[in-house]
């Protein structure tokens, strides 16, 4: 597997080593030993699946301490723009974004650590999205950052006239406005 950093240390892209014949393909999607290495000491909980049409931004979430969660996300089907936003407060990084292209065709992963925003557009016809998550999900600690804050400057690469977000998503605080979580 490939590991490679992004222009935020602390979040990482594996790219797995993908066998495939006539039959089909094979890969290891996830190896303890191995993302340990990299991302350090952490133990995944909970897995989530989503799946979603052309255009659905689900974003910019994360959860209040002491329910963080750091996941690690790729697609099984399809394509998005998957962005993770640092919210860690004193970071030099605050405030700033990565932006990563996972498809089901490269088999990429992201690791977010805990500390950030997390949310992906669909850029595909469908995709079905997943991510393992080292805490479980506690609705009192939910909270996002609106995906389209001017502050953040995040190109979705789809137009923002055919982006479709929930009614949650879409009155999501301002970056300035998350405060102490």
């Amino acid at each position: 597997m490939n590991v490679i950093e992004t222009a935020i240390p602390d979040v990482l892209v594996f790219e797995p080593r993908i066998f495939g014949d006539e039959r089909g393909y094979f890969f290891e999607s996830f190896r303890q030993d191995f993302f340990e290495k990299h991302a350090g000491d952490v133990h995944f909980v909970q897995d989530n699946e989503s799946r979603s049409h052309y255009g659905v931004l689900r974003g910019l979430h994360f959860q209040k301490a002491p329910y963080s969660q750091g996941k690690l996300v790729r697609v099984v089907e399809g394509a998005v723009l998957d962005v993770a936003v640092d919210i860690r407060k004193g970071s030099p990084w605050f405030g700033k974004h990565v932006a990563m292209h996972l498809n089901a065709e490269k088999k990429n992963m992201m690791w977010i650590p805990r500390g950030f925003a997390h949310g992906f557009v669909v850029l595909s016809e469908t995709a079905v999205f997943t991510y393992k998550c080292d805490n479980y999900y506690a609705p009192e600690a939910d909270a996002g950052i609106r995906w389209n804050d001017p502050a953040l400057g995040i190109e979705w690469g789809v137009d923002a006239s055919v982006i479709e977000v929930s009614e949650k998503d879409a009155n999501l605080a301002l970056l300035a406005e998350i405060g102490e979580w």
